[in-house]
């Protein structure tokens, strides 16, 4: 537990990248990673290395984007729920990263077009750039605790827990649009705000408190 909070402490987003390829052993990891998670999660989830044409584009350029030649597509069968589903699966795909010693940047449109093979029904939400960084990035600035949860100076140890680690998770424009709710009876509802793949954002956080409070959503 201690160690993947760790990982959320230390991974940053990075868009500028090294020129240097994926080690092997590295790469069968994140392969087995994504199969496991497709399987358990009914996605299609792809991953591409030594692919530098999706982050050779101006869309690219414009989001500070350099050395980008491998990428995640998440991808998965349209459903309200999808752009959640892949933040929080996602983000398992982050944090593994970063504990292999890379780094990684979620993209959501700031790239070219990507070669994932997105079947009838599907829909490819965003990107995830990763590889070797040419820094490790910078933390991000956090709303206050009262800001994201009905906070009270009494609150289980364990759902204080949950909120600073997601307060650790990155959301699209750092907007931390998310509240945690948690009932007289020890039940936790979350929900989203408004705005730029807030539902992703969602999923992302959720991630972050499971692993933090070590209670399921």
């Amino acid at each position: 537990m201690s160690e993947i909070l760790e990982l959320m402490k230390q991974r940053h987003s990075v868009r500028q990248y090294k020129d240097t390829a994926i080690d092997p052993k590295q790469r069968a990891v994140l392969d087995e990673l994504i199969e496991e998670i497709n399987n358990e999660a009914g996605l299609h989830i792809q991953i591409f290395y030594d692919e530098p044409k999706c982050f050779d584009s101006m869309m690219a350029h414009y989001g500070k984007f350099t050395g980008v030649k491998n990428y995640i597509a998440l991808v998965g069968k349209k459903s309200p729920k999808l752009s959640e589903t892949l933040g929080y699966y996602g983000e398992k795909i982050v944090l593994k990263i970063q504990g292999l010693g890379l780094n990684s940047c979620w993209v959501a449109m700031t790239h070219g077009k990507s070669k994932a093979d997105i079947c009838k029904g599907e829909k490819q939400i965003c990107l995830i750039a990763f590889g070797y960084g040419e820094t490790q990035g910078v933390p991000h600035k956090n709303k206050p605790l009262q800001a994201v949860c009905n906070y009270t100076e009494n609150m289980p140890e364990w759902f204080f827990n949950g909120m600073e680690a997601a307060l650790l998770a990155p959301t699209a424009m750092n907007q931390q649009k998310f509240f945690f709710e948690l009932s007289s009876d020890n039940k936790i509802s979350a929900v989203c705000g408004k705005g730029f793949y807030t539902k992703l954002d969602l999923g992302i956080v959720k991630y972050h408190f499971e692993i933090g409070s070590g209670r399921a959503l």
